[in-house]
C-alpha cells in the first residue's frame, strides 16, 4: 500500500515537469468540453497506455520498443489531424470529404460538446502513446523492479498508480483551465482564436516529440527539483524497500562492500525512454539501483540446506566457449554459476577463484558457467565481451545474458553473485560478494562427493597468484566509496556549477578537495553513465584514501586510443603507479574496460589523484578502490 501512495505521488508531480509540456496541448484540447465525456476519458486512455507500455518496455525486450515507435508514429499522426481541424476548421473540412464516414464522425464528434467519449479515449490512446516522462527516483525505481523480476500484477498496479498520480494533477489543470477559458470567451468573444492556438500547440507539441525534444532538452530544463521532491519521499516513507534500494550508504567501515551493484535502474528507465526514442540511448542497462551487500550466507559443510531447483539457462543472446547450455543436460554434474560483468571490479577479484575451482575440479565433475550480466552499456557489445574472456584467461563456457533473462531466472540481484547446483539439478548454496573462498571452496568439494566422487582433494585454494586489478583489496585500508560519473548516481561532486546533464560545459575546481570529493576541469558533456570530454586538456580530480585506484574508461566513439596522463599530489606517481601505466603517470585508453591506476604500498594516507586526458574524445564512468 505504502508503495502504490509514493508511486502515486510520484506521478502527481510530475506536473511540475518541463516534460509534461508536449503533453499539455492535447490535454487542454479538451477545455469547453464537459469533464466526464471528454477529460476524464482522455486521462484514462492517456494513464492506462503509459502503464502498458511501461510495463512492456522494461520486460519486453526491443520488440516491444520497436512496436511501440510504430504506434508513437501513428498517435502522432492522429494528433496532428485533430491539431488541423482546430487550427483550419474549413480545411478540416476538405480534408474529411474524401475519407470514409467512419473517420468523418470521428473528426467532427472530437469537437464537439455531445457524444465525444470514444473519441477521447482514443486521444487519450495516443498521448500515452507519446508521454515520456521524466525518469526520476520514484520511476526509476518503478522500472527498475519490472526490468528484474518480471511481469507481475504488482509492476502493473504500481505503473498504475504512477500514471494516475499524473492524471490526477493534468485533470486539476484541465479543470482550471477550462474555467479561465470559458471566462476569456464569455469577455472577450475569443473563443475562435483560442480555438486556433489550441490547434497551433497541439502540432507544436506534435513537432517536439517528432523532434526528440520530450526525451533530450525538456528533461534537461528542470525548473524545479522534482527528483528531489521524489527522492525525499522514498527516503522518508520506504527506505528500506525489499524489492530495490536507491542509493544505498555503503558499510560505513568498508566502503568497499557496497560495490557489489544490483541492476542497473537507469536500465530501465533508459529502455522506457528508449521506447520513446527510437532506441536513441541506451537501453535499459538496471536511476542504477545499487543494492548493498556482503555475502554473509555461507552454510557449513554438512548443513547445506535445499534452495529450489536450478531455473532454465534459456535467454542467453550468446553463448562463448560452449555451445548453449541447460539445465537438463547439466544433470549429474556439479554446477558453480557466477554472476559477473566484466568491468566490476568485485567480479575481477574473484575472478580468480572461480577459474582456479573450474580447473582444478573439471576433471571431477564440476562444471563452471559464467553469466555475463552488464551494468554498462558498452558491456552489452558480444565483442567487448569476447574481448575480455580472452583477455582474462576463462576458459570454460560463459553466457552473454543482455537481456537478463538468465539473471531474472534466479531472481539474481548482485554482481558477483555465485549459485551452487549439486547433480540433482538442486541450488544448494549461494553466496553475494567477494571474500568466504574456503567455505565456498568446501561447499564444491562437498557436492562432488555428494555426487559419487572418490578422492575429492579437501585442500583449498589460499593463494590464486592474482595481479594487478585481481589482487585482493586491503579493505582495513579502503576510506573511498565506489563513484560514478554519470548524473544518474552522481556524488561528492563539487565542481563550481554542480552536473550540467546532457550537454557541454565547461568546468573547474576548487582550491580544496577533502576526503572523497571529486570535480572536473575542461570542457566535458555529462550523460546518464558517463562523461565525455570534448576538449583535449580536461581533467578529473578525486581526494582517495585506498591502496589501489580504478577507474572504468573508454575511448570516444570514433574509436582512437586517447593519452592522459596521472599525478598523485601534483607529482608522477612512480613507484605508485598502477599496472595500466608507466612510473611517470603516462597511459593511454584503447579499450573499453576498467584501468588501474594507482597501486601503493606501505601504510596508506589521503592523496589527490589527477588525470589529465591529452587527447579529446574520453568516457570516463566510475571509480572503484581497493
Amino acid at each position: 500500500m505504502l508503495l502504490l501512495l509514493i508511486s502515486y505521488l510520484g506521478g502527481v508531480l510530475t506536473i511540475l515537469s518541463p516534460c509534461i509540456l508536449p503533453v499539455l496541448p492535447f490535454v487542454f484540447a479538451r477545455t469547453g468540453q464537459p469533464f466526464r465525456r471528454s477529460g476524464l476519458p482522455l486521462l484514462v486512455g492517456m494513464a492506462l497506455t503509459f502503464a502498458a507500455v511501461a510495463t512492456l518496455a522494461a520486460v519486453g525486450g526491443n520488440w516491444v520498443l520497436q512496436t511501440n515507435q510504430y504506434g508513437r508514429w501513428l498517435a502522432m499522426a492522429l494528433l496532428a489531424f485533430f491539431g488541423l481541424t482546430l487550427l483550419f476548421p474549413h480545411l478540416a473540412d476538405k480534408l474529411t470529404k474524401p475519407l470514409v464516414a467512419a473517420g468523418d464522425r470521428l473528426s467532427n464528434t472530437a469537437q464537439t460538446d455531445g457524444g465525444g467519449i470514444g473519441s477521447s479515449l482514443l486521444l487519450g490512446v495516443a498521448t500515452g502513446l507519446l508521454w515520456a516522462p521524466c525518469a526520476g527516483p520514484v520511476l526509476g525505481l518503478l522500472l527498475t523492479g519490472a526490468a528484474l523480476n518480471g511481469a507481475s500484477a504488482q509492476t502493473t498496479f504500481l505503473l498504475l498508480a504512477y500514471a494516475a498520480g499524473a492524471a490526477t494533477s493534468l485533470a486539476v489543470a484541465l479543470l482550471i483551465g477550462g474555467k479561465v477559458f470559458a471566462a476569456m470567451k464569455r469577455s472577450l468573444g475569443a473563443g475562435e482564436w483560442i480555438r486556433r492556438i489550441l490547434g497551433a500547440a497541439m502540432i507544436a507539441g506534435v513537432a517536439a516529440i517528432a523532434l526528440g525534444l520530450d526525451t533530450g532538452l525538456l528533461t534537461r530544463l528542470s525548473t524545479v527539483a522534482t527528483s528531489g521532491l521524489e527522492q525525499q519521499l522514498i527516503d522518508r516513507y520506504a527506505p528500506n524497500s525489499p524489492d530495490v534500494q536507491a542509493n544505498p550508504t555503503p558499510a560505513q567501515n568498508n566502503p568497499q562492500q557496497g560495490a557489489m551493484m544490483a541492476s542497473n535502474a537507469m536500465m530501465a528507465s533508459n529502455a522506457m525512454m528508449a521506447s520513446n526514442k527510437q532506441m536513441a540511448s541506451n537501453t535499459m542497462a538496471p536511476s542504477n539501483a545499487m543494492m548493498s551487500a556482503h555475502g554473509s550466507n555461507a552454510a557449513t559443510a554438512g548443513t547445506l540446506p535445499e534452495e529450489g531447483i536450478m531455473p532454465a539457462l534459456d535467454g542467453a543472446t550468446q553463448w562463448l566457449n560452449s555451445k548453449p547450455l541447460t539445465a537438463q543436460e547439466l544433470k549429474g554434474k556439479v554446477v558453480l554459476i557466477d554472476f559477473w560483468t566484466y568491468s566490476c571490479i568485485n567480479c575481477l577479484r574473484s575472478l580468480p577463484y572461480v577459474q582456479a575451482w573450474a580447473k582444478k575440479y573439471r576433471d571431477q565433475g564440476l562444471v563452471v558457467i559464467g553469466v555475463h550480466a552488464p551494468e554498462f552499456a558498452f558491456e552489452r557489445d558480444p565483442a567487448n565481451v569476447s574481448k575480455a574472456v580472452r583477455d582474462l584467461g576463462i576458459s570454460y563456457p560463459v553466457a552473454i545474458d543482455n537481456n537478463y533473462a538468465i539473471w531474472r531466472a534466479f531472481g539474481n540481484k548482485y554482481w558477483p553473485a555465485h549459485y551452487f547446483i549439486d547433480a540433482t539439478g538442486r541450488i544448494r548454496h549461494h553466496h553475494f560478494g567477494e571474500g568466504e573462498y574456503v567455505q565456498s571452496e568446501q561447499v564444491i568439494q562437498q557436492l562432488l562427493e555428494e555426487a559419487g566422487q572418490k578422492n575429492v582433494a579437501n585442500d583449498v585454494v589460499i593463494e590464486t597468484g592474482a595481479a594487478g586489478a585481481q589482487m585482493a583489496a586491503d579493505e582495513s585500508q579502503v576510506k573511498s566509496p565506489e563513484t560514478y560519473l554519470g548524473y544518474s548516481r552522481v556524488q561528492n561532486f563539487v565542481s563550481a556549477g554542480g552536473v550540467q546533464q546532457n550537454r557541454n560545459a565547461d568546468y573547474s575546481l576548487p582550491a580544496q578537495l577533502t576526503l572523497n570529493q571529486w570535480g572536473l576541469a575542461g570542457n566535458w558533456k555529462v550523460q546518464e553513465e558517463h562523461a565525455a570530454l570534448t576538449q583535449k586538456g580536461g581533467r578529473i580530480t578525486y581526494r582517495f584514501q585506498a591502496r589501489d585506484l580504478h577507474l572504468v574508461l573508454g575511448p570516444g566513439k570514433d574509436g582512437k586510443p586517447v593519452r592522459f596522463r596521472v599525478t598523485i599530489d601534483g607529482a608522477a606517481p612512480g613507484a605508485a603507479h598502477g599496472s595500466d601505466i608507466a612510473s611517470d603517470g603516462t597511459g593511454k585508453v584503447t579499450g573499453q574496460r576498467l584501468y588501474q591506476l594507482v597501486r601503493q604500498s606501505g601504510k596508506v594516507a589521503e592523496h589527490t589523484f589527477s588525470i589529465e586526458f591529452l587527447d579529446p574524445g574520453v568516457e570516463a564512468y566510475a571509480f572503484t578502490f581497493g
